[in-house]
C-alpha cells in the first residue's frame, strides 16, 4: 500500500531516476498507492551532490513528502515508515468516509468470536 522512493544524495544518476521510479509506481501500482520520497546517506555531508532544497523541489513537483534519511546512522529512518503508515492510514480512512459499504462487504471477526463451536470455556494448546 506505500513505497519508499529513495535515492542517493551522493550520486546525482539516482536522483535523476527518480521521475522514473514515481512513473513505474503509478502505472505500475494500485491506485491508492501512498509514497515517501527520501534522500538518503544525509551522514556523507561532505560528498552530497543532490541539494536538500533540490530534494525538497522534487517531493513538491511529484506531490510526495520528503525525508532525507542515514541508514548507516539511524537518522529519520523511523520517522519515515511511521509517516508513511500515517498517510497509508488517512487514506484508508478517507476511502472508509466516502464509502461506507466497504466495510458492509468485509467479513470481519474478533480474536474472542467461537470460531471453532466450543464453548468459551475451551482451552487452545499451542
Amino acid at each position: 500500500m506505500g513505497f519508499i522512493l529513495m535515492y542517493d544524495i551522493t550520486n546525482e544518476e539516482s536522483f535523476n531516476a527518480v521521475h522514473d521510479w514515481c512513473t513505474q509506481i503509478k502505472t505500475y501500482s494500485w491506485d491508492n498507492a501512498q509514497v515517501v520520497l527520501v534522500g538518503n546517506k544525509c551522514d556523507l555531508e561532505d560528498e552530497r551532490v543532490v541539494s536538500t532544497e533540490r530534494g525538497k523541489q522534487l517531493a513538491d513537483q511529484l506531490g510526495l513528502e520528503f525525508f532525507e534519511t542515514s541508514a548507516k546512522d539511524n537518522i529519520n529512518v523511523k520517522a519515515v515508515f511511521e509517516r508513511l503508515v500515517d498517510i497509508i492510514c488517512d487514506k484508508m480512512s478517507e476511502s472508509l468516509d466516502s464509502d461506507p459499504s466497504i466495510m458492509n462487504n468485509q467479513q470481519t471477526r474478533r480474536l474472542t468470536d467461537n470460531q471453532s463451536g466450543q464453548g468459551a470455556q475451551s482451552s487452545c494448546q499451542c
